[in-house]
């Protein structure tokens, strides 16, 4: 009896300053929260988005400064947007990645290529189901919301945050944060 009253405080004693589970240390990698999205653009090419922690990936976005643009047609401010980063994708060329993501259900490749057209969004446009997961995990990072204002934009250098943009935001404002994040 006397046995009992004694080994069961020291036990409780090392769980509480040892805890439970495995005694090797814990690496900071398994505490990082990852997914994969995958994208297609309206010509049909598939691109992956790889999110680890608050960064995102694009997969042909390494080395490069990728806008993650994520709008709707039918918002006026969206529609605004487009040929501003339109401008700053030819501005930039192959430096610059910017990628539309809409987050409608029901609008064609069609539609979004004349969407391009009228409004001067000469960049890539994604238009798959997973659009909407990828919006949602970008807006938890940087910390607008679930019910997020559009035109919300990110921009990622090398997949590590820069900085965003929620609504209308000016050229100049994003084409001087492009250029200090390529080193200009």
């Amino acid at each position: 009896m006397r046995f009992r009253t004694l080994i069961i405080p020291l036990i409780s004693m090392a769980l509480l300053f040892n805890g439970c589970g495995t005694t090797e240390e814990s690496s900071d990698e398994t505490l990082v929260s990852t997914a994969s999205f995958k994208l297609l653009d309206t010509n049909g090419k598939s691109y992956t988005v790889e999110k680890r922690g608050g960064n995102f990936t694009l997969d042909a976005g390494k080395e490069k400064v990728v806008l993650f643009d994520i709008f709707a047609t039918y918002c006026p401010p969206c529609r605004a947007e487009a040929l501003h980063l339109g401008n700053l994708q030819k501005k930039y060329g192959d430096k610059l990645i910017v990628m539309g993501i809409t987050i409608e259900d029901d609008v064609s490749n069609n539609d979004l290529e004349k969407f391009k057209q009228k409004y001067g969004g000469h960049y890539l446009i994604s238009n798959k189901a997973e659009n909407q997961n990828l919006a949602r995990a970008i807006a938890a990072t940087v910390g607008v919301g679930q019910n997020f204002p559009i035109p919300l934009m990110i921009l990622y250098k090398n997949g590590h945050y820069v900085t965003h943009y929620v609504g209308a935001t000016p050229e100049e404002m994003i084409d001087n944060d492009i250029a200090q994040a390529l080193g200009k």
